[in-house]
């Protein structure tokens, strides 16, 4: 993604104020890429002591600004960081790094949040997950927590090889469920918007008032040209959908945050089949068994069916081949799919996502936690106010 130079450097730089090996990490959310057109809040007004590059990109849209560090060993991590940093941790930190890591890898989607704090001057929140995790909600979308943020625009700072492309992986994914979801011809607002969406189908956030109803569509609006630069490869390379747009013909078109260009896809029962045998493999066993509910096919039968198409192996690679029933599966009434794929997605989801926000509590702290609870109800306030 295309940022500021200046604004990326001072990013960095907040990553080396922490001693504990970061091993890759990315900055996210509207701190990095804005969402709205204006804000209430100059940078100086929420960061201590924001270097030049920060205040004049926020500007009067000053906001915490998010990241994720990516870790090789969590235990020595948050070791290493409570002896520097133990003011960023709530009283659970006093429990000693042992604690701090369970209560990471084993609840929620395996994150722990340290929310407002300031490093560097900037006022910052970090979740830090465990490499291992990270990748394996890429690749197999097993919560979709942090293959959600991904989906969306987000400025990589720190790179790791395996991270890189185990999120390839899940961005093709994300194109692939998404035409499952939309109709044969569609403009890429309405692609974006249906990627940018998924991870937030399910999350408890969008079905209380703590959350802005038009965050979806905010962050595709104002970041168009960064879905593009992130997707329209990806779009290229795939078999069944392309761009049908003669503005595309224009040299300078993937910078242009005017043009809404038209896509259409093939609904050939075959090709969208071959999608669906290649959906992450947790979030496609999840779609299996709606379909197999749906099409009341019995287990053992349905078992076998499975093991026949297992095209998994180890030894080699082999590119995955939909089956009867994943044509099956992709025949189906358009408005019946969409349902069945938001209720996977739902289910992927929600658990996670409210479990995560619970832990947050305990890991966060109450005055943190309300601090945090306040600011997001302000935003669906704000959200609101705007509707009307």
């Amino acid at each position: 993604m295309i940022i500021n130079d200046e604004f990326k450097e001072a990013l960095r730089q907040i990553l080396w104020q922490f001693r504990a090996p970061i091993r890759y990490a990315f900055a996210y959310g509207s701190g990095v890429f804005p969402q709205t057109a204006s804000g209430t809040k100059s940078a100086s007004t929420v960061h201590p002591h924001a270097s030049t590059a920060i205040s004049s990109v926020q500007g009067n849209q000053g906001k915490m600004i998010d990241f994720i560090f990516g870790v090789s060993y969590t235990q020595h991590w948050h070791s290493l960081n409570l002896q520097q940093h133990r003011d960023h941790y709530s009283a659970i930190g006093s429990l000693g790094s042992s604690l701090v890591s369970r209560v990471q890898d084993r609840y929620g989607a395996g994150v722990y949040f340290n929310p407002y704090v300031t490093v560097n001057g900037v006022l910052i929140k970090y979740g830090v997950v465990n490499l291992d995790t990270l990748c394996r909600d890429l690749s197999e979308w097993d919560t979709l927590y942090l293959a959600g943020r991904l989906h969306k625009p987000v400025k990589i700072l720190r790179d790791d090889p395996r991270v890189r492309l185990a999120n390839q992986i899940n961005l093709i994914s994300a194109v692939r469920t998404a035409l499952l979801l939309l109709p044969p011809d569609f403009t890429e607002q309405e692609l974006y918007g249906t990627i940018a969406g998924l991870s937030y189908l399910g999350d408890p956030r969008m079905a209380l008032p703590a959350e802005n109803p038009d965050k979806v569509a905010n962050i595709v609006k104002y970041q168009l040209p960064n879905f593009r630069r992130l997707y329209a490869p990806l779009i290229e390379n795939l078999p069944n959908v392309a761009f049908h747009d003669p503005r595309c013909t224009n040299s300078d078109w993937m910078n242009d945050p005017d043009t809404n260009a038209t896509l259409a896809q093939d609904m050939d029962p075959k090709k969208r089949g071959n999608m669906v045998r290649r959906l992450p493999r947790s979030f496609r066993s999840k779609l299996y068994y709606r379909y197999q509910s749906k099409f009341q096919i019995p287990q053992k039968e349905f078992d076998k069916m499975l093991e026949e198409s297992d095209d998994q192996d180890p030894k080699r690679v082999k590119k995955q081949q939909g089956g009867a029933f994943d044509q099956r599966v992709a025949s189906d009434r358009r408005e019946d799919l969409m349902k069945e794929v938001k209720r996977a997605i739902k289910s992927t989801v929600q658990w996670a996502s409210a479990t995560q926000s619970l832990k947050g509590i305990l890991t966060t702290g109450v005055s943190r936690s309300v601090r945090y609870v306040r600011e997001k109800i302000a935003k669906y306030r704000d959200g609101r106010r705007k509707e009307s």
